[in-house]
């Protein structure tokens, strides 16, 4: 199980996962009790990237963004695919997660994310730590592995759940290229697997 990034890229940037260290590149946001809590861990004999416990200042969504994200600014994406495949845990306040792209800082970046407690597949931006919904489709998914894809060409994107297209959105607000990442929110815990970047 890997993460892999495209042919565009430096083969530096395939990362093997192994239980018990994040893999090369990856960085937490936050420090301290703002930074939540990401791990390499076996999921029945698979190691996977998990979300395993929200940031204090994310509890229930009360306090701070509650936003829990892993990113890595050594690859810079700006057009081309982004896929990963991913399952949701558990979480009371919030489930599920997905993919971070064009992503500036700590609190400038677009989002894909499927919630399993709405049964919804969303676009977010968040801009200056404050987040907005670009588009929304209904969507009830099985427990269980689940694969996520979004696709940038420009200002227009993309989404697609397990081969699905289901969002199409344009957006200018950012138009350089960032770096990627993964994202849950409050304490929704998830696995992640198969992370693949394909720049165009």
């Amino acid at each position: 199980m890997a993460f892999v990034s495209g042919p565009a890229l430096a083969q530096s940037n395939h990362w093997s996962l192994q239980v018990g260290a994040l893999p090369q590149g990856w960085q937490i946001t936050g420090e301290g009790e703002d930074a939540s809590d990401w791990q390499v861990i076996n999921d029945y004999g698979t190691p996977v990237l998990a979300m395993t416990s929200q940031s204090d200042s994310g509890l229930f969504g009360l306090f701070g963004s509650g936003f829990n994200a892993i990113t890595n600014q050594n690859i810079r994406f700006l057009d081309g695919s982004i896929s990963v495949r991913f399952k949701a845990v558990s979480g009371n306040s919030d489930q599920g997660g997905g993919i971070m792209w064009r992503v500036q800082d700590d609190e400038n970046y677009y989002i894909a994310r499927f919630n399993p407690l709405e049964d919804n597949f969303r676009f977010y931006t968040v801009k200056n730590g404050h987040r907005r919904k670009l588009a929304s489709a209904s969507i009830a998914l099985t427990a269980g592995w689940h694969e996520m894809t979004i696709t940038q060409t420009g200002g227009h994107f993309q989404g697609t759940l397990d081969g699905q297209p289901l969002l199409n959105h344009n957006d200018g607000t950012f138009t350089k290229a960032g770096g990627v990442g993964l994202w849950t929110k409050a304490d929704a815990v998830t696995y992640f697997a198969d992370f693949r970047v394909v720049p165009r």
